[in-house]
């Protein structure tokens, strides 16, 4: 990968695997964007862009971000998406994991359902993107991108995994593989019916935590309720006697933010939760020994 100047922002042009569609690193016309609130991470200092990642004989995009000039293997964070994939949002993401020092690895792990930018609502994603997604596929998908890592400069010792809205219940079941060293989700989904793609979610599986992960949600969230987040207190809880990760993981409620408080290119965004947040998940890596 080349260095990039900050007029790479929008340049980025991915070529999906599945066909002739290509999907720009802007802004997925579903997530009905506020460029106003967007923000912009220069590349100064920094490599980002696209990356193929084997996984077996499949070839999977991600975008990766590192310090250009870092000496030593760098710690590794996975950054999983929103239901809308891979756009500039989470490529920004990256860069601000990188300017810390982060090798920040964000895996388009819908490219073989296709490109959640071909529709127009989140309904539509929902059904023919995220359901033709299952957990199994995703999880090894990043331990995929974790081996790259691994050959590419990362510390297999210093991993986290962090996650918005879809991405936040991924960072919960990744949290369940020895790998990762700490989880931190945003306002992901905690409970929900059980499906062939989806056999458990994050309420289920405390007791399975190889990595303590900090939960950071929305009082005023409409799409994950304050009552599931409480079970999901109540399920660390329960796990916490004889589970060290689950005693150690905690979960953040902010009253007044809605979902996606973090997403600066969205009307939802929260200027003070969503600084707070981003301290707190910084902090939570270096508590546990991911920088």
């Amino acid at each position: 990968m080349s260095e990039k100047s900050s007029n790479a922002r929008r340049e980025f042009i991915k070529t999906s695997v599945i066909g002739a569609t290509t999907m720009g690193v802007g802004f997925v016309a579903a997530s009905d964007p506020v460029l106003a609130a967007a923000i912009e991470t220069d590349f100064t200092g920094l490599k980002a862009g696209e990356q193929m990642i084997p996984v077996g004989s499949f070839q999977l995009p991600a975008y990766v971000s590192r310090p250009a000039y870092a000496k030593g293997s760098l710690p590794i964070v996975i950054v999983v998406s929103e239901i809308f994939g891979v756009h500039e949002y989470i490529a920004d993401v990256t860069r601000r994991f990188a300017k810390l020092g982060y090798l920040a690895i964000a895996p388009e792990f819908f490219t073989r359902a296709g490109d959640p930018n071909a529709y127009g609502t989140i309904a539509e994603i929902q059904a023919n993107i995220v359901a033709k997604t299952p957990d199994t596929q995703v999880m090894n998908d990043l331990q995929a991108a974790l081996v790259w890592a691994g050959k590419n400069g990362g510390d297999l010792k210093r991993v986290g995994v962090t996650g918005f809205c879809w991405g936040g219940r991924i960072t919960w079941l990744s949290a369940t593989l020895p790998q990762v060293r700490a989880g931190v989700a945003w306002y992901g989904r905690l409970i929900g019916e059980k499906t062939e793609g989806n056999p458990r979610h994050p309420v289920e599986i405390a007791a399975d935590l190889k990595a303590p992960v900090l939960g950071l949600y929305g009082g005023a969230d409409t799409g994950i309720s304050l009552e599931s987040v409480e079970q999901m207190r109540a399920a660390l809880a329960q796990a916490a006697a004889k589970n060290p990760a689950a005693k150690a993981s905690q979960i953040e409620v902010y009253p007044d933010a809605p979902h996606a408080f973090h997403a600066d290119y969205r009307a939802s965004y929260r200027e003070g939760p969503a600084k707070d947040g981003w301290e707190k998940c910084i902090a939570w890596f270096k508590k546990n020994g991911v920088v």
